[in-house]
């Protein structure tokens, strides 16, 4: 009863928008674990990401378990699909039914994808997925799982190496020459001096800060 209640409660919701249009169709095809592909009675084909969640990479642990999860329940059967907009890459964000059953929430409560925070509205998608992962049910099996979002773009938290060249005081070289070329620096140091000093920026035409990667490396 609780499950039904839960369906019914987000079923509700998203009638309830007027801008929702809901169509039914034919699964021809499962990328991964949350996009798939309908063919209309037209034959129309139509790219489809299930909204509000997010499942694992290909690459990534649990990635493959997802999609063959994913085209178990719907492969090669007539799904409904409500669905209120479409996303940059062209794709038809949407919630999925088959067989009187929220494809999307399935997904997260047997614990194979994660709720798409980032989008995800309806607290029915944290209530299962915080039992998925008090219960250790599938990627939440693993002791650090990865978020695709975070997968797909990594942050590198390595701290930048500060590289530290002493720079020779201004009595050491006595120009004051903007125009200088790497080609006429006798030294690393000296072409820092230049750069720093003198301004001759035709020294690190990377733009990198450091000049004459010939001296300077």
């Amino acid at each position: 009863m609780k499950e039904k209640a839960i369906i019914l409660m987000i079923t509700i919701l998203y009638l309830s928008s007027s801008n929702t249009t809901t169509f039914e169709s034919l699964v021809i095809g499962v990328s991964d674990g949350d996009t798939l592909t309908l063919l209309s009675a037209d034959k129309k084909q139509t790219k489809i990401r299930l909204d509000s969640i997010d499942a694992p990479e290909k690459k990534q642990p649990f990635g493959n378990v997802a999609k063959k999860a994913l085209s178990d329940k719907v492969y090669k059967k007539q799904v409904i699909v409500e669905s209120s907009k479409i996303d940059k890459y062209g794709r038809t964000v949407g919630t999925v039914w088959v067989d009187g059953l929220l494809v999307n929430l399935e997904m997260v409560k047997t614990g194979i994808a994660w709720v798409y925070r980032k989008y995800a509205t309806n607290q029915a998608y944290y209530s299962a997925e915080e039992i998925a992962k008090n219960n250790k049910i599938g990627l939440w099996s693993q002791p650090n799982p990865v978020p695709p979002w975070e997968f797909r773009h990594p942050v590198n938290n390595n701290p930048p190496i500060a590289i530290v060249i002493n720079i020779p005081s201004s009595e050491t070289f006595s120009r004051s020459d903007k125009n200088s070329y790497c080609k006429s620096m006798k030294s690393c140091a000296e072409a820092i001096y230049y750069l720093k000093e003198c301004g001759a920026k035709k020294l690190d035409m990377d733009g990198d800060g450091l000049p004459c990667e010939n001296l300077c490396k």
